[in-house]
């Protein structure tokens, strides 16, 4: 192995030997960032913690022509997998004070046909330009009285998705997103936990993960989606990804960097990533590694991406980290820099967004909040005996602070 890393000028490159020719060593010009992590709120035990914040920035509605972040959150109930409607919090000076946790009546828990729990989680919000509205996306699913999730009979779980409007401050009611086959090849889908993106033509490319029958198990695909203002409709597919292991592919996110998209994707024993010239279409997945060959070690957890002008990141959990004591090791939450044509991590680059406390990450958020900074965002999970009264769960924003304006954000 020849291996050549020079921090000092921010570059790394690797080249691995072979019996062919060594090829010309590609440099990656490493992007150097801080991190400034706050407690947003928390909640002092009892029988629900906060889960799934994710944010969204509006650009120009804050203070002083700041952008306003909203974040979306839910609580997590006494089972597994068992969220309440939506919460909203807002700022609108980058976090100095916060408004909220408040509920969106239009967002709450419905009735189903056969008495069952209809809701929404799993949800990430987002800006959309053109019309200048806000779109959440998540996953709507039927829970039991008990609060199990139900997988009976087709579309127990399907893509939902609301309309905001921050100008008006209202909201539109959970809505569905009609897909072909959808009582068949998508007995079951949506995007859970799935970053998505807007096209320059204002289309959305929403990644999703789906299966066929109950007893299934998930195969990934994006869809692209037209979006008026109001309604969302699906006007064109991607190709299948599949992986026969364990529950299969699940939880996609999506990124768009120097006119390439990337997947990354979750399965219970590694992450994977693959990449479209399209945002539809993609390449056979790979499995995630550093850039000296070992494995990344996140497993059965999502990771998510932030984009800037200067560099792709990856947002990860992992084994390896001193975390043996934390469940799937979802602690602690970390970042580092992506090389794009080799879609390995670069170790060099690694740096802790949010620390091994015994609580766990894994739903997080992650997304540009102006040209200075992007935020995570995720909540401690403590489960069990651990949630009791004394026990604070928090809500936390880890403020990446970029070394260089991010010319991605307009």
């Amino acid at each position: 192995m020849r291996k050549i890393i020079r921090i000092g000028a921010f570059l790394i490159c690797v080249c691995l030997s072979s019996l062919e020719p060594l090829p010309a060593c590609a440099e990656v010009p490493i992007l150097p960032f801080d991190v400034k992590l706050e407690t947003v709120t928390s909640h002092d035990g009892g029988d629900w913690i906060w889960f799934h914040p994710r944010a969204a920035a509006v650009p120009g509605d804050g203070k002083d022509g700041m952008p306003s972040v909203g974040i979306t959150l839910q609580k997590h109930l006494d089972a597994s997998d068992y969220y309440s409607g939506m919460y909203v919090m807002l700022t609108e000076d980058l976090g100095k004070t916060w408004k909220g946790p408040r509920e969106v009546p239009e967002l709450a828990w419905r009735e189903g046909e056969n008495g069952e729990t209809i809701a929404v989680c799993d949800a990430t919000p987002g800006w959309h330009p053109q019309t200048r509205k806000i779109i959440v996306l998540g996953l709507q699913l039927r829970y039991s009285k008990d609060g199990a999730q139900l997988e009976d009979k087709p579309r127990s779980l399907q893509t939902a998705y609301a309309v905001h409007d921050p100008f008006t401050r209202t909201w539109s009611g959970w809505r569905n997103i009609e897909l072909k086959d959808n009582d068949a090849k998508f007995y079951i889908s949506g995007p859970g936990c799935s970053q998505w993106l807007v096209q320059d033509d204002g289309n959305i490319l929403l990644p999703i993960y789906y299966k066929s029958s109950q007893d299934g198990i998930y195969a990934v695909t994006t869809l692209k989606c037209s979006f008026d203002g109001e309604t969302m409709k699906a006007i064109d597919y991607g190709n299948d990804m599949q992986l026969n292991v364990d529950r299969g592919l699940c939880e996609p996110s999506i990124a768009l960097y120097n006119g390439t998209y990337f997947l990354t994707i979750r399965n219970d024993q590694k992450g994977y990533v693959t990449t479209s010239k399209d945002g539809l279409h993609y390449e056979a997945i790979k499995e995630w590694t550093f850039d000296d060959g070992r494995e990344l070690g996140s497993y059965n957890t999502q990771q998510h991406w932030l984009t800037h002008s200067d560099g792709l990141f990856l947002i990860y959990t992992r084994r390896g980290a001193n975390n043996d004591n934390v469940f799937r090791n979802r602690a602690p939450l970390f970042m580092a820099q992506v090389d794009p044509v080799k879609l390995v991590v670069l170790r060099a680059t690694e740096k802790e967004l949010m620390p091994n406390n015994g609580a766990t990450y894994g739903n997080f958020g992650a997304t540009n909040v102006n040209d200075k900074e992007s935020w995570v965002t995720d909540a401690e999970g403590i489960f069990g005996e651990a949630l009791k009264p004394g026990v604070n769960s928090r809500v936390l924003n880890a403020r990446v602070i970029w070394s260089k304006p991010n010319r991605l954000v307009k």
